[in-house]
């Protein structure tokens, strides 16, 4: 036998015909648009059982009197506080999408994974990415569409400053929650921040890190549009007894799977097709004026435009 003939010869199984016989250990599918939607994850919700949230006001909180007086006067003021006649009514608004998975595939190719189960799972999670970035941007009652003229601060020199978040901060004064911005936003602040040599504490919340300035977490969220390579900054504070924002939803609804979100079987067709119909009922609610304050022009640096 040749020299050749020797070095071709296989002395061993190899890796491709070895395969075969294997099992390949297998993930769900991955998806690199979900995130840690942290913004829903701290506002407070509020369930609006008719779908209908009435937000009323004072209409003069400063006609109120009160009475200081020595003891020995007894003339109080008689006074009353009148509300606005119309107040403004938020409706919740639907995100959905319907689902169709072919009862072959499901039949045949639903272990290890059930395949029904992994679309839906898929769709929810683009459902709940969408529900953010309406929280954020939706032109009725999105976090930047609800802050009034003398709430909006612009920066100082361009990249956001610590005297910028100060700011912000003189705006939201009465406990404010956290700063919602984009992640670029928040290098770019913690670069000012090193340049100045005061570098910005961590804090743990939901069990990852997360900086702060004067003590109230900057939380990250890709739903803060980019244009330019300007962004915007947000303070906020949350809760109803607090005055703050609120986060609305629908409770109770048939085939509930978190609150607020339905998944719902609408049948088989002619094809074999089974439908699922996924929704999601929310909206946003800022109580007064004061509870929220936008940093706008911020610059992040040199990086590509984001659109939502």
């Amino acid at each position: 036998m040749s020299d050749t003939s020797n070095k071709n010869k296989q002395t061993a199984l190899g890796d491709v015909a070895a395969r075969q016989l294997a099992i390949a250990t297998r993930t769900v599918p991955q998806m690199v648009t979900i995130t840690p939607r942290w913004l829903t994850r701290l506002l407070n919700w509020v369930p609006v059982e008719s779908g209908v949230y009435r937000l009323n006001k004072v209409k003069n909180a400063n006609s109120v009197e009160v009475d200081c007086s020595a003891r020995d006067e007894r003339v109080l003021p008689q006074t009353f506080v009148d509300y606005i006649d119309n107040p403004r009514e938020y409706n919740l608004s639907a995100v959905q999408t319907i689902v169709d998975v072919h009862t072959r595939v499901s039949d045949l190719y639903s272990k290890p994974y059930n395949q029904i189960s992994e679309q839906l799972r898929l769709a929810i999670e683009t459902i709940k990415e969408r529900q953010e970035s309406e929280l954020i941007n939706n032109k009725e009652y999105g976090l930047l569409h609800s802050v009034v003229p003398s709430q909006v601060i612009k920066t100082r020199l361009g990249p956001p400053t610590p005297d910028d978040l100060d700011e912000l901060i003189a705006k939201v004064w009465k406990e404010p929650g956290f700063f919602l911005l984009h992640p670029l936003a928040i290098a770019a602040f913690g670069r000012e921040c090193t340049r100045r040599g005061v570098p910005p504490p961590t804090v743990s919340l939901f069990g990852s890190q997360f900086i702060t300035w004067r003590g109230i977490p900057l939380i990250p969220s890709d739903k803060l549009p980019i244009q330019n390579n300007k962004t915007k900054i947000i303070l906020l504070r949350t809760g109803e007894s607090r005055q703050g924002v609120v986060g609305l939803i629908q409770p109770g609804l048939q085939g509930e799977q978190t609150p607020g979100l339905s998944v719902r079987f609408m049948g088989i067709n002619d094809k074999a097709i089974a439908s699922y119909l996924v929704s999601l009922y929310c909206s946003l609610a800022v109580l007064v004026d004061d509870a929220i304050a936008v940093l706008e022009d911020v610059e992040i640096g040199n990086y590509h435009e984001y659109k939502y």
